[in-house]
């Protein structure tokens, strides 16, 4: 099950990228006391109890500002709670209940979205009683005092959170692959699932960024539904004073939670770039199958060498990820598209592929006696056994002696060794150490 995404809103200055930091456990947001300092559209992953949810870092929102930053901010922060399972809405104790909270609180209602109503800054309960309790007046349910920076109150609010998670735990079991189509704007994502289509449904325009939300488009293929999931592409930096970060990042991660596999569109003519490096991270943190398709195919001049070259471009600037599949393809032509569902069936296998213990064990044997396991100080590492734990993306645990010599050299050695055998070509595998004392 995809993980929860919570929205962080509010207007600026009360405290929202000090708390993210506080959930985040690391200092990723700026925190400044100048009004708007986010720059960056930021999310990180965070577990409570035994919830695993996704918050994300918005702007501050000024409900009638015209400023260009401030209207561009607004415009990014109604994006995430569009696509939040709960809003975490922010308020300063300090400054009180204000037109701008009140402004806020009823573009929330608009969006019918589950709220969680937070009051920053409330270091003295008994001091600020009062003015806490006069947050009931926004009508969003009861207010929750808590102080980021001291950490007080944050595990109530935590609890009161995760409740909002039950309600979407029921949702019907739907077995349909899911294919999170993402890449920067106007690479043609738009226009693939089009051609797949066969008809316009999805609106294709050469402005970029046209998609405004994910949109999910079922494509029959040989009698068996996949589920396509388009959004919007994410923008380089707007072009506008102090350079504000676009926050759509947040629709790339809302799809490629929810999918198996993550299809990456790259622009043939424009070439693989960091913008494209910095997307695939993020179905590569998530542990999710991965297609790389370069469009526009058709429009570049090509020689014998062509196909050749581009790929060791993609592998050099991707090179976090091997295993990801490529395809040259043209979504106006449709060239090779037709092979676009074979990959995405080879990649789903391999996702949920299993390997028994007794031939990993075999593997395992075997690619020792290759190479002997490093050491440290005259000690070996001893490497007892490896076991598949789970698939989605396939897991591995290996038991050994001491997990400090275990080098990460030797982990992807036995990882491809692991490819060697079977393949596994398009998605992650991931590797858990653990530690057996010597009997």
């Amino acid at each position: 099950m995809a993980r929860p995404i919570v929205a962080i809103v509010g207007r600026p200055n009360v405290g929202k990228s000090t708390l993210f930091n506080m959930l985040a456990g690391e200092r990723i947001s700026i925190v400044k006391d100048t009004p708007g300092v986010t720059r960056d559209r930021i999310y990180a992953d965070v577990s409570w109890l035994k919830y695993n949810f996704t918050i994300v870092d918005t702007g501050g929102i000024e409900p009638d500002s015209n400023d260009k930053i401030l209207k561009s901010m607004r415009e990014q922060a109604e994006i995430a709670i569009d696509l939040a399972d709960v809003v975490l809405f922010l308020t300063d104790v300090r400054e009180g209940m204000v037109d701008a909270d009140i402004k806020v609180a009823q573009m929330l209602r608009k969006a019918k979205k589950k709220i969680v109503l937070v009051v920053n800054k409330v270091d003295n309960f008994e001091k600020y009683e009062a003015d806490v309790y006069e947050f009931y007046n926004l009508g969003l349910g009861e207010p929750m005092p808590i102080s980021a920076v001291s950490k007080l109150g944050i595990g109530d609010m935590l609890d009161e959170l995760v409740k909002h998670f039950y309600e979407n735990a029921e949702e019907e079991e739907d077995d349909r692959p899911r294919i999170a189509i993402i890449g920067k704007p106007n690479v043609g994502k738009s226009s693939i699932i089009n051609k797949l289509l066969g008809e316009e449904r999805v609106i294709v325009s050469d402005v970029a960024g046209t998609t405004r939300d994910a949109i999910d488009t079922v494509v029959r293929r040989n009698g068996k539904d996949y589920v396509f999931i388009d959004t919007a592409g994410l923008r380089r930096k707007a072009k506008v004073k102090d350079e504000i970060e676009r926050y759509s990042i947040i629709r790339t991660v809302s799809a490629v939670e929810r999918s198996d596999v993550a299809v990456l569109v790259i622009d043939a003519s424009e070439g693989v770039t960091e913008q494209d490096a910095k997307i695939a991270g993020i179905a590569h943190d998530r542990g999710r199958g991965m297609i790389i398709v370069v469009n526009k195919w058709d429009l570049i001049e090509k020689d014998n060498h062509s196909v050749k070259k581009y790929t060791e471009n993609i592998r050099k600037i991707l090179a976090f990820m091997p295993y990801a599949e490529i395809i040259f393809v043209s979504a106006v032509t449709g060239q090779r598209l037709n092979k676009l569902f074979d990959l995405i069936e080879v990649v789903i296998q391999n996702h949920n592929l299993r390997v028994s213990t007794g031939v990993l064990n075999d593997i395992l044997t075997e690619a020792v006696a290759l190479q002997q396991p490093p050491t440290d100080k005259g000690r070996r590492l001893k490497i007892y056994y490896m076991t598949q734990v789970s698939v989605k993306p396939p897991t591995f645990v290996i038991f050994v002696n001491s997990k400090k010599i275990m080098h990460y050299s030797y982990t992807r050695y036995l990882e491809n060794k692991i490819r060697e055998a079977f393949g596994f070509s398009g998605t992650p595998l991931k590797f858990i150490v653990r530690e057996r004392k010597d009997d």
